[in-house]
């Protein structure tokens, strides 16, 4: 179960202090799909084998998101199962000061963008156990 949180470089080195991330995670998720395919589920709905990408929705990085949905549906598989998270929440070292860009929540207009630009690059297995509006109290308005 990886985690591509961002496409761009420069936003990879400046927020996880690591410029080749991106890279990293594309080629370790097309290792991964190599070796075990898409999620596949039993007859109960309990996943069995393959690979589930998890993706948090950044605030103001919609075209990451875009990228990201892009590059897995072209270069890993259109039938990739994506949790897309919205759960965001700025903590830690992220101050107004140092982060201000990201020193807030995502938007309910950001994550329906990304739902969006998933399902216009081709992707269309989500985990969609909660739907948007149970989401709510993790978006600012």
């Amino acid at each position: 179960m990886p985690d591509f949180k961002f496409w761009d470089d420069r936003l990879s080195l400046r927020y996880l202090k690591a410029k080749d991330y991106p890279g990293a995670a594309r080629q370790a998720i097309k290792e991964m799909h190599r070796q075990v395919g898409a999620l596949k589920f039993d007859e109960n709905g309990i996943a069995k084998r393959g690979v589930l990408v998890r993706h948090l929705v950044m605030p103001g990085n919609v075209a990451g998101t875009e990228s990201i949905m892009r590059f897995l549906a072209e270069e890993v598989s259109s039938d990739t199962y994506v949790n897309m998270m919205a759960q965001y929440r700025p903590a830690g070292k992220v101050s107004a000061e140092k982060y201000a860009e990201i020193n807030r929540r995502i938007t309910t207009d950001e994550f329906e963008a990304a739902m969006l630009g998933a399902r216009r690059a081709g992707l269309w297995r989500f985990d969609d156990r909660r739907p948007l509006r149970a989401l709510a109290f993790l978006l600012q308005p």
